[in-house]
């Protein structure tokens, strides 16, 4: 039996990190190879295990890619904004503009990649393809958050996935799936996120009539 206090507070307190991220202090390659250690233990499709990943730390690539980000992020954030957001949603945008003006500054990038490209875009084809390097992800982001450091799961320079592959000289039969951010953290006082009570989107057997 896991400690569930601690595992608990480690999986509610993995938040998104952006304004919290140390740019001044280095990430060591050794950390990131350990968290990827743990990452590849998850499960894939059909056991395929073709997972591949990208450590960007190169202050050079890093403001190319940040460059790239920040293309599509200054037109998608801009036009996200409605005058009915809530408070939190603002804080989100501001936080997310915040992240685009600074990737350039974060130690360290890391694309995680899958071999092959999706071409038959019918549901079982889409869940088993990326089901089989998300999952990863999320366990690369929570060995992470267990060692100091904060990430962020982003996928807004794949707007421009192709200049992303020739920048990081990435086969044509492999495939992006996100460029997380990876720096140690600023304090390490975070806080479960306020959501409504599960039982309101939670059904048992059918789909509920009105939603």
């Amino acid at each position: 039996m896991f400690d569930l206090a601690q595992t608990d507070r480690l999986l509610t307190t993995t938040r998104s990190v952006r304004r919290r991220l140390d740019l001044d202090r280095p990430v060591e390659r050794e950390v990131i190879l350990d968290c990827i250690r743990i990452a590849v233990q998850a499960p894939t499709g059909g056991n395929a295990q073709e997972w591949r990943w990208l450590v960007v730390d190169d202050p050079g690539t890093r403001a190319a890619l940040g460059d790239l980000y920040r293309r599509m992020g200054d037109r998608y954030l801009a036009s996200y904004r409605r005058g009915d957001m809530t408070d939190q949603t603002n804080r989100v945008l501001d936080s997310a503009e915040y992240l685009a003006g600074i990737l350039d500054r974060v130690p360290a990038m890391v694309i995680p990649c899958i071999k092959g490209r999706l071409a038959d875009t019918a549901p079982v084809m889409a869940a088993s393809f990326y089901g089989s390097i998300i999952p990863a992800v999320w366990s690369f982001q929570l060995a992470l958050r267990s060692r100091g450091l904060g990430s962020c799961f982003t996928t807004l320079h794949l707007a421009h996935e192709a200049e992303a592959r020739e920048l990081l000289a990435i086969p044509d039969d492999v495939t992006q799936a996100a460029l997380v951010p990876v720096a140690y953290t600023k304090g390490d006082e975070f806080k479960p996120a306020t959501r409504g009570p599960v039982e309101h989107i939670t059904y048992f057997n059918r789909w509920k009539q009105f939603d």
